[in-house]
């Protein structure tokens, strides 16, 4: 019996969108552009954002900072081990991509999604430990107690690397979101696929709307008003070459963002805490104690 499937069928193109709020929208200025792979092969269109693209996702992270970093380092530890779950399940999808788009073989793209899959893991074992690291009780001269605590930074544009389009933005969202911070990420400009389909997965990890807000487009063009917008607490310039992280770096100063500058990574090596304790700020309490002496305390 033939089969009633038409071999000659047109394939079912995949539709890339932007990830503001939770949700998926086109880009404002329903503009696009050509992703290619490393062989100059037409992959798909992305959405090119806008400026009022870059303001909406802050406009989402903003909304959601209260609630993300108010929740219990556990419960992000959990949410980011539900990430690395979800990307099991879709570990071809993602091979594939980033196959594709840093022009690597099949098995070296397997080991890259792996890295990044572990990384998820890493970041989610850190949550609730990272305050023991970088906090405590400090030891004082006076009858007081004095307890730093560290708390997350607010709203963090990072500019995702370019050349390692997914174990390299792995390595920087996951660290800032671990410690309750809320981010917009500007994907790599010439290989944004593996980060819009990273926002499906989000989606469906029990993340937060608005927690993540990805988009794509020129670096520089969406960079300029995140780098400048008063909401925005400080900047990631992992992506930016040293002309444009100079620019931002100076666009940065006008509320004082806390700004990383852009060092040269290897994203396979063991990442330890560096990026955890990037966006995190320190508030110290004293607390009076009362009279110490030989014959006890009073309080």
């Amino acid at each position: 019996m033939k089969s009633t499937v038409d071999a000659d069928r047109l394939g079912v193109f995949k539709t890339y969108k932007l990830y503001v709020g939770g949700k998926f929208p086109r880009s404002e200025s329903g503009r696009v552009y050509e992703v290619t792979d490393s062989k100059g092969k037409w992959l798909a269109n992305a959405p090119l954002s806008s400026r009022k693209d870059a303001r909406d996702a802050v406009v989402a992270a903003r909304k959601a900072f209260g609630g993300w970093s108010g929740a219990t380092a556990y419960n992000r530890g959990q949410v980011l081990y539900r990430v690395a779950e979800m990307l099991e399940g879709r570990r071809d999808q993602f091979v594939r991509e980033v196959a594709d788009a840093e022009g690597l073989s099949k098995s070296k793209a397997a080991a890259v999604v792996d890295a990044a899959i572990d990384r998820w893991v890493w970041y989610a074992g850190w949550t609730d430990k990272i305050a023991q690291v970088v906090g405590g009780a400090n030891p004082v001269a006076g009858p007081f107690f004095n307890l730093s605590t560290p708390e997350p930074t607010g709203v963090v544009a990072v500019l995702a690397p370019q050349e390692s389009s997914f174990l390299g933005l792995v390595s920087v969202v996951a660290p800032t979101i671990a410690t309750g911070n809320t981010v917009v990420v500007v994907a790599s400009e010439g290989a944004p696929l593996p980060a819009l389909s990273l926002a499906e997965v989000l989606a469906t990890s029990d993340v937060p709307g608005g927690v993540v807000n990805i988009l794509s487009g020129r670096t520089a063009e969406i960079a300029a008003p995140l780098a400048s917008h008063q909401d925005v607490n400080a900047i990631d310039l992992a992506g930016a070459d040293e002309d444009l992280a100079k620019e931002l770096e100076t666009a940065a100063a006008d509320n004082l963002k806390r700004v990383l500058r852009p060092q040269p990574v290897d994203f396979t090596a063991a990442p330890g805490t560096g990026r955890l304790t990037a966006f995190l700020e320190t508030k110290t309490v004293w607390h009076p104690t009362g009279s110490l002496g030989a014959s006890g305390s009073a309080y």
